[in-house]
């Protein structure tokens, strides 16, 4: 067999190091964002929440002909504390779980120049004792427990957010999952400690995957848990569990 020319390998090695590199690391694809013309147009409309911590993701979603459209995708310039909920004040965790606010969790004068409120602790965090005060999204790229957007992307996500409570929304709902939450993902993150308040989220996720409308969720039993079952065309998770089920289990 012939040798092989030298310029030959080079051309192959070069042509494999510029192949797109491939990640093993599983996650849902983002949706695709609306055009800029629709996202003027999509100002004043009913808004929706969900963060990523793993993924450093906070989605901006507005409502349209009875379904929520993503309005854009930002990346979360910080938080603290990795992955898991937020316990006890002084531990530097951002939170997860289901939060919801109205007009008076808007901070426009905060110090990281402007900032949400998520409403830390809620009826969950009540329940499992956990402690924390003025956990925020906010501006600047600094993080002690919040979620730092950076100002400029504060100032976009502040503006559709205030300006939907000025148009009639009178509650926004905020979600926010340690990555997106897959049956993948999951699996891949069983070892956890927080395996199990996870699996609490996933229908939230699920559902709003699905149906492109905020999740309704109730605390129960010290539990989230869904409000209202999804609709027959929606997937179930293998956590699920409805309202109904978590007052069976009270009887």
């Amino acid at each position: 067999m012939g040798k092989i020319a030298p310029s030959f390998v080079t051309i192959m090695f070069a042509m494999i190091i510029c192949l797109p590199a491939v990640s093993f690391t599983s996650s849902a694809s983002e949706p695709a964002a609306v055009s800029k013309e629709l996202k003027q147009q999509l100002l004043g409309s009913s808004v929706y929440i969900q963060i990523f911590k793993e993924e450093r993701t906070l989605e901006l979603y507005a409502r349209l002909q009875g379904e929520y459209r993503l309005v854009q995708s930002y990346r979360i310039c910080e938080f603290s504390g990795g992955l898991g909920p937020k316990r006890r004040e002084g531990d530097f965790k951002s939170p997860e779980g289901f939060y919801t606010i109205d007009m008076r969790h808007l901070k426009p004068d905060s110090k990281f120049y402007r900032a949400i409120n998520i409403g830390f602790p809620n009826d969950y965090d009540k329940s499992q004792g956990y402690s924390g005060k003025y956990l925020m999204i906010h501006g600047a790229c600094k993080s002690i427990g919040c979620y730092a957007m950076t100002d400029a992307y504060m100032d976009e996500i502040f503006n559709y957010v205030q300006t939907a409570f000025i148009f009639g929304q009178e509650k926004v709902d905020i979600s926010i999952y340690p990555f997106r939450m897959t049956e993948q993902n999951m699996q891949r993150h069983r070892n956890s400690s927080d395996y199990n308040f996870w699996r609490q989220l996933q229908p939230g996720y699920e559902y709003f995957a699905k149906n492109r409308i905020p999740p309704s969720v109730s605390v129960i039993n010290g539990q989230y848990v869904l409000s209202r079952p999804p609709t027959s065309s929606a997937p179930t998770s293998q956590y699920a569990m409805t309202k109904s089920d978590a007052l069976a289990k009270t009887e």
